[in-house]
């Protein structure tokens, strides 16, 4: 993912990736696109700072728009029984998935998405969002305890036969 030519070149090759973790961060397919422009309009002015490797930088900025947003009143939260079509997902375990990281806190679901799903390390996961690596810690201990104490699993669990 290194040594993408021009910014364009860039959003045709990573615009899926960039979506899905923005979806993630929001729960909203609308929602994920906003940010995701968002935080390419932001980028564009230093893409040549960081052309070479963009991807970790905008991880940053999707992170930290996402968190912004909604400490600003900025965010809408819509509240869904079903998986919007433009994502395509049917595995009952990815609608969980979805469900419980909307339970959490941005900050916290922010954490899991980059740590967990994004596969960062910590320090890259701290410095994605500006925080102590210890702050990463604590948020995906709390996160991950909140999660296991949901009884979400059990709603999302096939019927025994």
């Amino acid at each position: 993912m290194t040594g993408y030519g021009n910014f364009e070149e860039f959003v045709i090759a990573r615009r899926g990736a960039l979506l899905r973790t923005a979806y993630l961060l929001t729960g909203d397919p609308h929602d994920a696109e906003d940010l995701v422009q968002s935080a390419l309009i932001k980028v564009v002015p230093k893409w040549r700072r960081i052309q070479n490797h963009p991807e970790p930088y905008i991880r940053k900025v999707l992170a930290r728009e996402s968190v912004s947003r909604w400490r600003g009143r900025r965010w809408r939260e819509v509240t869904t029984d079903t998986i919007p079509e433009t994502m395509h997902h049917d595995s009952t375990d990815r609608i969980a998935l979805l469900e419980d990281l909307r339970r959490l806190s941005p900050q916290q679901r922010a954490v899991l998405v980059l740590r967990y799903l994004d596969d960062l390390t910590e320090a890259d996961t701290a410095a994605a969002l500006g925080i102590s690596v210890g702050t990463v810690k604590s948020h995906a201990r709390e996160a991950l305890a909140r999660l296991r104490n949901q009884p979400s699993g059990e709603e999302h669990a096939p019927a025994a036969r």
